[in-house]
């Protein structure tokens, strides 16, 4: 039985997992500010920061209310990175 938090893309795991430690050292101020307001369960619910979701890294996930929170920086208002954005978006619904 596969349990609900072993969602990764089984290839691609080793190198979403490095990423994901990059991206966990180095976040940015607006994910440094929203980690501070929902960690350790401050909202009711527990959240994990840069969770590997299939072939993506989702920036905050509560995996009991199976709600994804993406905080998108300055480059997602470029055209090919809205296309990326919208497809990434159906993908995790």
């Amino acid at each position: 039985m596969k349990r609900g938090y072993e969602t990764a893309n089984c290839a691609a795991y080793d190198l979403l997992r490095q990423f994901s430690k990059e991206n966990r050292k180095n976040q940015t101020e607006a994910e440094s500010i929203l980690w501070k307001a929902i960690r350790a369960s401050q909202c009711g619910v527990r959240f994990r920061r840069q969770h590997i979701i299939g072939d993506y890294i989702a920036d905050f996930v509560c995996l009991s209310k199976k709600l994804i929170i993406e905080v998108d920086g300055g480059y997602h208002g470029r055209t090919a990175q809205i296309v990326s954005d919208e497809q990434r978006t159906e993908d995790l619904r």
